[in-house]
């Protein structure tokens, strides 16, 4: 015998048909949100002195995609300069794989600006601006200039426990270096944010004597909380964590 619906309940189980289908389909896309939204404000000195400000946020977007922006704003007498990272991503796994990567800088000197897209699938790398493809290697999770931050902090969450991180990065002009973290110790700091411990990490680079340490903090799911570069013997910057916002509220540091 045929069953037949009234044409209201057909359209109802249409519906859920697609709500269900929809649900299904976003499941793998919550299951990435492996770090909680934040935005960290830093202050930006030079020896000992404010000069400025920076911001590293993550923020997932409708698409599922993780935007991760870092940005700073500098004012040293006559200098000065605003930089701004942004690099597009997903994370699956605990691995971290770019996008597309944007640069701009601005003020004091020669403005620059470098875009790129990745495909990991294929294998490719284009230099939008130059409007140039390069085929490359994402099976030893390649990554880009500020995506390979990320990657570190998951790294850390997932085992502190290493003594040294290495991190295979495309750089702007289109070729391939490993960017090494160094175990350097541990460090309880006072900073604007307040008093907190850290682990802290060496990246050096003995080509352009220039040594960079970076703080990141366990309670904090290993936060980026101090940055402080030298270069040649002499004091570059030093980033400090002033206030941290995570999902939207304001952590304080009791």
């Amino acid at each position: 015998m045929l069953i037949t619906f009234p044409l209201s309940i057909l359209l109802t189980l249409l519906s859920l048909t697609c709500f269900f289908s929809l649900a299904t389909t976003k499941q793998p896309i919550e299951s990435q949100q492996i770090l909680s939204e934040f935005s960290a404000q830093y202050t930006v000195l030079h020896k000992s002195d404010p000069v400025g400000r920076a911001t590293r946020e993550l923020s997932y977007q409708a698409d599922g995609s993780i935007k991760y922006h870092y940005k700073t704003d500098i004012e040293w007498l006559v200098f000065s300069q605003t930089r701004s990272e942004t690099s597009i991503l997903t994370i699956d796994n605990n691995k971290v794989t770019p996008q597309h990567y944007i640069y701009t800088r601005e003020g004091t000197g020669r403005d620059k600006r470098y875009e790129w897209r990745y495909d990991a699938a294929t294998g490719t790398a284009n230099d939008i601006e130059r409007k140039r493809e390069h085929q490359v290697d994402f099976s030893n999770n390649l990554q880009d200039k500020l995506s390979y931050h990320l990657q570190h902090r998951l790294n850390l969450i997932a085992n502190a426990s290493q003594a040294r991180y290495i991190y295979p990065v495309i750089n702007t002009s289109g070729s391939i270096k490993d960017y090494v973290y160094q175990y350097d110790g541990e460090e309880e700091l006072f900073l604007p944010y307040g008093l907190i411990k850290t682990l802290r990490f060496k990246r050096e680079v003995k080509a352009k004597e220039r040594v960079t340490y970076a703080w990141f903090a366990p309670e904090l799911d290993y936060l980026l909380v101090k940055l402080y570069q030298i270069k040649a013997g002499t004091e570059q910057f030093e980033a400090q964590l002033s206030s941290l916002t995570i999902e939207g509220e304001v952590v304080k540091n009791l």
